[in-house]
């Protein structure tokens, strides 16, 4: 397996600093890197930089031979704090289940999963398998109901008025700021953009209280969800640190006193659980999103927390930035329609997807294209590939390329012939599918080299047929006519019927892409009395762009279309003539 260049990348400066940091931290001992996700609704592209940050770090670790270990939090013991928009098999009757653990609201109607939470965890597993990322997955419903983090509650009942101390540090602040103590999200100092105010409203871990709103001035650490109605609409109203007895009353009426040493359906509030989880793990490595950096907020005092109180270290992570939609706004799972990594991965081979995340530094914004934008960026990837392997590329690059097609366990699986995304899109497009088709035009492409099987296409070829029946309007699609355009035909100058015979007397000999490209950009210079191969002059691309505009109306009724020659190849030599009037 080729091996990154030291200091090429970010992720390697980073995979630096995390393995001096474990080992002064807990000598001899694997290093932890974590995510956090919580499946309250589709987990995003956005979510998805939670996960690849710490991933890319780990597998570079792994690479140098580093014991290392990438945890995945479920935080499916969250409260369902909503119902999102938009997610089929869903209404709003799962309103009622606002309040309960997200593994205790029933899953979209359809679903296979027992649980709401088990249907969007599922979903978002299945898209890291073929991302290729490795992790020890936890879920914290697992976590608190059997018990495991018995032991941290208890220390945290008996320390809260320390806890609630340091919290008040913070609440104080971001009342003299102007900020939400009970919500504990305080917004950073200057004026926060659009996208920064939908990520902390679309953050559930960052929109949970810090337990401050017991009432009666008292403070726990601990929420209760009910034994009757089963929902966190609760308040606890007393706690016997010998006996561990905890009362809490609902606001659904009932109200009882629990054994803590016994009680199992509850958890910290988010500010506390946080902190204890990266004292629990031995966390050294865990990024955060920009609604977890501002003062204030969970990762700030979770620093504070977890040092003072769990006898912890916080984790060393970047900051990382927002990952947008061309054409759409930041993404929230609060909204609906947000892209998942699925429905990337339905356009996108994986090491395309990764790479997006690889070549970018977390603090760094990008976008992912869903719309025409895309073939730009697959022109971007296979460009780089070709760099590497004429010895032109700049180390970065080459480090973020093998991030992105190989993993400290192998290389991810490639399409072996990748042909231009944007020319397996026009076929796609013109042949609606049609395998037949398909394969013709593809083995033509190059007749030297014919393409022998559309398995040598796969999966960039499904990628580009997806692209084009999920995300290209129908309006936008080619359709060639049927019969000549003999109203169009008729009105044709002598100029413009000279160009046409030039082009169909070539075609036999030019019936390649490369040959067909030659040709329809020479007919225009040959016309003007020049070489086919003579530069372009301003003059001649202006009758290069008519020519190309009366080709398109006279093929398939419009001023554009699929690039022209892999459009003649698509209709084919027959029908080509036929159109242009032979």
């Amino acid at each position: 397996m080729a091996e990154t260049t030291p200091e090429a990348d970010w992720v390697s400066r980073i995979a630096d600093d995390v393995i001096a940091e474990a080992e002064r931290r807990a000598p001899g001992k694997p290093v932890v890197c974590a995510s956090g996700l919580s499946p309250s609704g589709p987990i995003h592209l956005g979510n998805l930089r939670e996960v690849m940050v710490p991933h890319l770090v780990a597998d570079e670790i792994k690479r140098r031979g580093v014991p290392c270990e990438h945890l995945i939090s479920w935080d499916d013991y969250d409260r369902f704090r909503k119902v999102p928009a938009g997610v089929e098999g869903v209404d709003e009757s799962w309103s009622e289940h606002i309040g309960r653990p997200l593994t205790s609201v029933p899953a979209p109607h359809g679903s296979p999963h027992a649980s709401w939470g088990e249907h969007f965890k599922a979903a978002m597993a299945a898209s890291l398998a073929e991302l290729g990322v490795e992790y020890r997955g936890i879920s914290q419903t697992e976590m608190y109901t059997s018990g495991a983090y018995r032991d941290q509650i208890l220390f945290a009942m008996r320390e809260r008025a320390r806890i609630d101390a340091v919290l008040e540090r913070y609440r104080t602040l971001d009342k003299a700021a102007g900020g939400n103590a009970a919500g504990g999200r305080k917004k950073q100092q200057k004026a926060p953009d659009a996208a920064e105010v939908e990520a902390a409203e679309g953050s559930g871990a960052a929109a949970e209280d810090d337990g401050s709103g017991a009432g009666a001035g008292a403070y726990y650490p601990y929420k209760p969800y009910c034994t009757v109605c089963g929902r966190d609409l609760t308040t606890v109203t007393g706690y016997d640190d010998e006996s561990t007895e905890l009362s809490y009353v609902c606001q659904c009426g009932h109200g009882e006193t629990v054994p803590l040493t016994e009680h199992r359906r509850g958890k910290l509030v988010w500010k506390v659980d946080w902190p204890m989880r990266w004292a629990y793990e031995g966390v050294t490595f865990e990024p955060s999103g920009v609604d977890h950096q501002s003062p204030g907020s969970s990762f700030v005092v979770g620093g504070q927390l977890v040092r003072e109180i769990f006898g912890g270290e916080q984790p060393i992570g970047p900051m990382y930035a927002f990952v947008g939609i061309s054409g759409m706004a930041k993404m929230s799972s609060s909204k609906g329609g947000v892209p998942t990594p699925a429905d990337a991965l339905e356009i996108m081979e994986a090491p395309l997807l990764r790479w997006l995340y690889a070549r970018r530094k977390p603090n760094q914004s990008f976008k992912v294209a869903f719309d025409q934008e895309i073939q730009r960026t697959y022109d971007e990837w296979d460009a780089l590939g070709r760099k590497i392997t004429e010895g032109a590329a700049q180390p970065a690059d080459i480090a973020a390329h093998l991030r992105a097609s190989t993993t400290a366990a192998g290389p991810l699986p490639a399409t072996p012939r990748p042909l231009p995304f944007r020319t397996l899109a026009s076929v796609a497009d013109i042949t609606a599918g049609n395998e037949e088709q398909t394969l013709r035009i593809l083995s033509e492409l190059d007749p030297s080299d014919p393409v022998g099987s559309l398995d040598e296409c796969r999966p960039r070829l499904d990628c580009a047929e997806r692209w084009i029946t999920t995300q290209v309007p129908v309006e936008q699609r080619t359709r060639v006519r049927e019969t000549p355009d003999a109203e169009l035909l008729d009105s044709l100058d002598e100029g413009q019927r000279d160009g046409l015979r030039l082009l169909l007397e070539g075609l036999d000999e030019h019936w390649s892409l490369e040959g067909l490209t030659g040709l329809v950009y020479g007919v225009p210079k040959v016309l003007a009395g020049l070489e086919p191969d003579a530069k372009p002059t301003p003059e001649l691309k202006t009758a290069q762009r008519a020519f190309f505009a009366l080709l398109y109306q006279l093929l398939v009724g419009r001023d554009t279309g699929p690039r022209l020659p892999t459009l003649l190849l698509a209709v084919g030599a027959d029908r080509v003539r036929k159109l242009l009037g032979a």
